[in-house]
């Protein structure tokens, strides 16, 4: 006779990327992937699944611009990316929305209270 006692259920393994501008570990799904072909080529690999040396960014438009003001995509790939390729990236980063900044990176200046009263007095 088998038990009737049920076993927890294992959770489904989550693969992490990091992205190669901000350094982030995500879940590969929330990242895109750039991939370097056997012929050369550097293409966005949006179905993750192209033969080839992968790289992987934030859907943001910041990491996409440090990514390749600072050269990191011809660093992973170890080469030069072919003109059109480029063109091709340019073209697919003009459709990124424009960053929101977060709370944490906003930048206010926050007053503490005692000092607030000696601000005001100055003035």
């Amino acid at each position: 006779m088998k038990s009737a006692s049920k076993q927890p259920q294992k959770q489904k393994h989550l693969p992490l990327r990091t992205c190669i501008a901000c350094r982030e570990s995500k879940p590969k799904r929330e990242l895109l992937r750039v991939v370097r072909t056997p012929e050369g080529r550097v293409l966005i690999d949006a179905t993750g699944k192209k033969s080839g040396r992968g790289a992987y960014l934030c859907a943001r438009l910041s990491c996409w611009q440090k990514a390749l003001k600072e050269h990191r995509l011809e660093q992973v790939f170890e080469t030069a990316i072919p003109e059109e390729d480029r063109a091709a990236l340019d073209e697919y980063i003009a459709t990124l929305p424009k960053d929101d900044p977060q709370p944490s990176e906003a930048k206010t200046t926050k007053i503490p209270a005692g000092r607030k009263k000696i601000a005001e007095t100055k003035s």
